[in-house]
């Protein structure tokens, strides 16, 4: 299915899966999406399963924004006491579409939490309370944290059975520009990753990747991160230079966002350190995920960074936001760069790096080698440093799930295509006056 396809889709007002492999424009689409419904002035509530993702769209965690924290139930008793914060009740009815991003991770009881929430709290008896709901993901990246068994994705909820789901299934790529990778990945998404594909990718053990090029290090566990970047930077001469964020807005709101966000709260720097942008900036030549080094500071102690393919960047400070509506709840301010020597495949996900040496020697969860081999564009752009026996495995729940998906998304399109583009636009017209129709009789 085309991105076109999707928002056609997205438009009728359906409850929809948006997925697809890494690469293949999700996150693009729900930007679009997202624009689309401000821009003819319908709620929308932006949220993910992690704290981390919903710094991407300028939006909460799904636990944040429906109140339900870090419970894995919510009782009679508790829905009752939520019904009662009225300050609560209006900021969850007042969105007219609600989009979770990353339900990878995202627990299947935790999306019947957000379901019995929204029900509660709209006073109607329909999945979410009858609003729409946008779940976007990639089911073979990072599975639910679990404590023994398997992952419980949100395809085994009660919610996902009742609400009548779209799935919108991504086809074209975007990011990755060499077949070799491209194949590999779509192996380890069929669980059969053939002879050739595995003896391309142990070519790239110790690979050189060129003199000027210093990849950034994707490793499993923090411990490794942390002690490989604060090695780096204290090799290097020359005065250190540190930069604190700043905040304003709801204490609350902004604490989880500092925490979230992966720019760091201090950043310290010197000439010749290894960075990484951490915003999308197109107008300056940046994206998330784009390398380069710090080569001076300029007249107002900012630093200038030259990315890998030369272009040179005054970087400037950053914002990060959570939205209700038009309303900003909360705001940090700080450099949208990290030091780069290394940072976890965890905080990776979503990333599109230039240059990677990935350390996959110490997998401990499925998915987890998909992940970060799919950050770069190329299989040559990757210096492989270790690979064990769990790198390369994905869940085999999600490849048969995966064929299901697959055949809904093509009914869907089907149906989508037997729609003439008129008579569609019609559609998509009526939709937008009934969501402006149901916030006037809210208002009498």
């Amino acid at each position: 299915m085309t991105q076109q396809h999707a928002l056609n889709i997205l438009k009728l007002g359906k409850n929809v899966f948006l997925t697809g492999a890494a690469g293949s424009g999700k996150t693009y689409v729900l930007n679009e999406y997202n624009a689309y419904l401000k821009k003819n002035a319908i709620p929308v509530a932006i949220t993910a399963s992690t704290g981390i993702a919903a710094t991407h769209m300028n939006g909460k965690t799904i636990h944040s924004w429906a109140h339900m924290g870090i419970k894995d139930e919510m009782t009679t008793s508790d829905l009752n006491n939520l019904f009662g914060r009225k300050e609560y009740r209006l900021a969850i009815t007042e969105a007219k579409v609600l989009i979770i991003d990353e339900v990878s991770m995202l627990h299947d009881y935790r999306l019947d939490m957000v379901d019995k929430i929204l029900r509660k709290m709209h006073g109607k008896d329909q999945p979410f309370g009858g609003i729409q709901v946008v779940l976007c993901g990639d089911l073979f990246q990072l599975p639910p944290i679990t404590r023994g068994g398997p992952a419980r994705y949100i395809t085994n909820s009660e919610a996902w059975a009742d609400m009548d789901i779209h799935v919108c299934y991504l086809t074209d790529q975007y990011r990755h520009d060499d077949d070799n990778l491209s194949n590999l990945l779509n192996e380890m998404r069929t669980g059969e990753v053939s002879e050739m594909s595995l003896e391309l990718l142990m070519a790239q053990t110790d690979a050189d990747l060129g003199k000027d090029i210093v990849p950034t290090k994707l490793y499993t566990h923090n411990i490794d991160v942390d002690a490989i970047n604060a090695k780096e930077l204290a090799k290097l001469s020359g005065t250190e230079k540190k930069f604190k964020m700043t905040s304003k807005g709801d204490r609350h709101v902004g604490a989880a966002l500092r925490k979230s966000c992966l720019a760091p709260e201090e950043l310290k720097l010197k000439k010749g350190a290894v960075v990484m942008f951490v915003q999308n900036n197109y107008a300056k030549g940046y994206v998330n995920g784009t390398l380069g080094k710090v080569i001076s500071f300029n007249s107002d102690g900012l630093p200038v960074v030259q990315t890998l393919s030369g272009k040179i960047i005054a970087a400037a400070m950053g914002s990060w936001r959570v939205e209700e509506g038009t309303d900003v709840v909360a705001e940090i301010n700080q450099l949208p760069i990290r030091l780069a020597w290394a940072i976890t495949i965890h905080k990776s996900q979503g990333m599109t790096l230039d240059a990677a040496q990935i350390d996959l020697s110490k997998s401990f969860v499925l998915g987890m080698g998909y992940v970060a081999l799919s950050r770069v564009r190329t299989l040559d752009s990757i210096n492989l440093l270790g690979l064990n026996h769990q790198a390369l495995l994905v869940d085999p729940v999600v490849i048969e799930l995966d064929r299901e998906l697959t055949r809904a998304s093509k009914r869907h399109q089907r149906a989508i295509d037997a729609i003439l583009p008129k008579d569609l636009a019609g559609m998509h017209d009526e939709v937008i006056a009934r969501h402006k129709f149901d916030g006037k009789l809210q208002l009498i």
